[in-house]
């Protein structure tokens, strides 16, 4: 269990950790120097079992030896009475001062319990409930509140505060949280405050191991004799020496040469520790590594900086959230600026709602992730949400699909998301498990889930899939009846014209699995049903009747080219060309050249020439006036026919003379 500390300045937060761990967690000096914590401050111990828990405590804890002498210590260290739990609970003490709620932020992030802190003298103050408004946004709804200083007030100034601190409470996830006086100069309250500390560290569930690997840099620095260091929360996942691992928005590789998890040296880390790991690779530096970055599995690395989100504004804001609004935005330990765009109009003090966040730089995130938005002169927070979709579009933000999109995106369970998504839109299934930190293997589970099916790599409800099916049958069967004398529709056409729309590579496979299944035919870059065959318009018919004619008889060899056919019917050139392309895909012609087509027959007519003249020759090999001679042409056109039986490979080339390939030698048979 990680535990918080949050308050107002000089309520006595570090001194409570030192009572309860027996670590100073200022480390800076300058902190001690002038008594206030200035950046984060960490401390760790074991609390024990409490009476109820230390009755049906296991022996057999399966920690080793080094571990319980570990706990042992600290328990002495911090004046423990209660058996040890062999659990190490870590402490993150955070800075009061209203300039230094940005470092607050940094390491409430990854806390599992608050520990909220109001001094008995002054009572609840201006940081107090900021502070506690910030953990109502990020979501810690299990905590306690210690009344610190009790030995500096009576009964009745202690009831005061304590009234102060329930109104505050109120309405947040820490309504219920006990209210337990302390003294750190008497060591009143610090037993029972321990005992609500173990109580809940027993009862907490450890975060779940599965799934890729997440850690929230608060700190990098360098030891000697190790190298570059990095601190922080483990969000989710495991890590182990050896583990390579990409530290995130830099993209910068490395590998994990050594781990201290609950400030002990270990093999692994597990979601829900502070770890520190031990980074080499190439570029790795302290400075480098920045307060905001993120070490996580190297699949996981995509950052973003244009989010979909759930903003919850606070009631105590002065004015309403409107387009391009700007902000701080603060997710875990990383700080930028942002500016925010509601996305059904304007949010009011106390509305939530959906909107888009416009950041200064890429973040790595996960969906789910909490964030809290403060407002530019870092006087103030605004509000803060989660994180819906890492991926946001740019236009057509706000359109009701997209809304309805969103708001099924904003299930947490992923079967469930999955699901709801996939009845609304196509969901990319590698993307949507990369960005919710899930295991790249459960997809197929997951789909099994949540009664999608695929198309490609994208997740679709059945329903959608047969709204795709039937458009892929409908709309080159209305192509194929508008236009006969094409082979089919293109790939990307389809695509468009298709719903749901598919990504580029998704709509590829999706055609293959079609292709595959015989419900069409993929022609190249064009798409064509089964059944469909290339046929001519009566009226195209009716041009190429007048056309063949010329392409036989007497002038077979040398027939009119395309402009001469425009000429004599006085038509367009197009028109002449486009049926003769047309008379080639149903194959009555070759194209021997630019504009110069010849009847099939003829050309396998011209093949077997070429064969008797090879043949004639001796060795096998003539030149093209041998040719010409044979078939009484001209030289120019007798090349370019000769030149087309090259390209088909029924003729080799060797300088001015040529050769019968044997290998394609019964190109033209019939």
């Amino acid at each position: 269990m990680i535990v918080g500390t949050a308050g107002h300045i000089d309520h006595g937060k570090t001194a409570l950790v030192k009572a309860l761990t027996g670590v100073d967690a200022d480390r800076l000096a300058e902190e001690k120097a002038r008594g206030i914590t200035l950046d984060l401050g960490f401390a760790y111990t074991d609390l024990g079992l409490p009476p109820a828990a230390a009755e049906s405590r296991d022996d057999a804890s399966p920690r080793g030896a080094k571990g319980a002498r570990h706990a042992a210590a600290s328990a002495a260290a911090s004046g423990n009475d209660f058996p040890s739990s062999g659990r190490i609970t870590g402490f993150v003490d955070v800075p009061g001062h209203e300039k230094l709620v940005r470092t607050m932020l940094a390491g409430a992030g990854g806390i599992d319990f608050a520990l909220l802190v109001v001094a008995a003298d002054d009572g609840v103050m201006p940081q107090t409930l900021e502070h506690l408004a910030i953990l109502d946004l990020l979501g810690v709804h299990e905590g306690a509140v210690a009344l610190t200083k009790a030995d500096l007030a009576d009964d009745a100034r202690r009831a005061a505060v304590t009234a102060q601190v329930r109104a505050a409470l109120a309405g947040t996830g820490l309504a219920e949280a006990a209210v337990v006086p302390v003294s750190t100069v008497t060591g009143e309250g610090i037993a029972a405050l321990r005992a609500i500390l173990a109580r809940a560290e027993a009862a907490m569930a450890p975060r779940a191991a599965a799934g890729p690997f997440r850690l929230a840099v608060d700190r990098s620095f360098t030891l000697a004799g190790a190298g570059t260091v990095v601190t922080g929360t483990m969000l989710s996942g495991r890590v182990a020496v050896g583990d390579a691992v990409v530290v995130s928005p830099l993209g910068l590789h490395a590998r994990v040469r050594g781990i201290h998890a609950q400030d002990r040296k270990v093999e692994a880390g597990f979601a829900g520790q502070r770890c520190a790991l031990n980074l080499a690779g190439e570029g790795v530096a302290r400075d480098a590594i920045e307060r905001g970055d993120v070490v996580l599995s190297p699949a996981l690395h995509a950052p973003g900086d244009r989010i979909d989100a759930l903003l919850r504004v606070l009631p105590s804001e002065t004015r309403p959230v409107t387009t391009w609004f700007p902000a701080r935005l603060h997710s875990h330990a990383v700080e930028v600026g942002a500016r925010i765009v509601p996305l059904a109009g304007e949010l009011r003090p106390g509305e939530t709602g959906l909107v888009q966040l416009v950041l200064e730089r890429p973040i790595a995130a996960a969906v789910g992730d909490r964030f809290v938005l403060r407002d530019t002169s870092a006087s103030r927070s605004l509000g803060g949400g989660r994180f819906i979709d890492l991926r946001a579009p740019s236009r057509k933000r706000g359109t009701p699909q997209r809304l309805a999109w969103l708001e099924a995106a904003r299930e947490l369970q992923p079967a469930a998301a999955l699901a709801r998504m996939a009845a609304i839109a196509p969901v990319d299934l590698p993307g949507f498990l990369r960005d919710r930190a899930l295991d790249p293997a459960s997809g197929a589970e997951l789909c099994a889930t949540a009664g999608t099916t695929m198309a490609g790599t994208c997740a679709l409800s059945p329903a959608l899939l047969a709204t795709l099916r039937e458009g892929l049958a409908t709309t080159p069967a209305q192509f194929h009846e508008a236009s006969p004398d094409l082979a089919g529709l293109g790939r990307e056409k389809l695509r468009l014209a298709l719903q749901p729309r598919l990504p580029k590579e998704a709509f590829l496979a999706f055609l293959h699995d079609e292709a595959d299944a015989r419900r069409v035919v993929l022609d190249g870059a064009f798409v064509r049903l089964p059944g469909h065959e290339v046929r001519m318009t009566p009226d195209d018919e009716a041009l190429w009747q007048r056309i063949q004619p010329q392409l036989l008889g007497a002038q077979r060899f040398r027939p009119p080219r395309v402009r001469d056919f425009a000429t004599e019917f006085g038509i367009d050139e197009r028109e002449v060309r486009r049926v003769l392309r047309l008379a080639q895909r149903l194959g009555r012609v070759d194209r021997i050249a630019l504009d110069h087509y010849f009847d099939r027959s003829v050309v396998g007519e011209m093949a077997g020439l070429a064969r008797e003249v090879a043949a004639a020759s001796g060795d096998g090999w003539f030149a093209a006036a041998a040719f010409r001679d044979r078939m009484d042409n001209g030289r120019k056109v007798a090349i370019e026919i000769l030149d087309f039986f090259d390209g088909l490979g029924l003729t080799l080339r060797k300088g001015d003379l040529r050769r019968i390939n044997p290998h394609r030698a019964d190109l033209f048979d019939t």
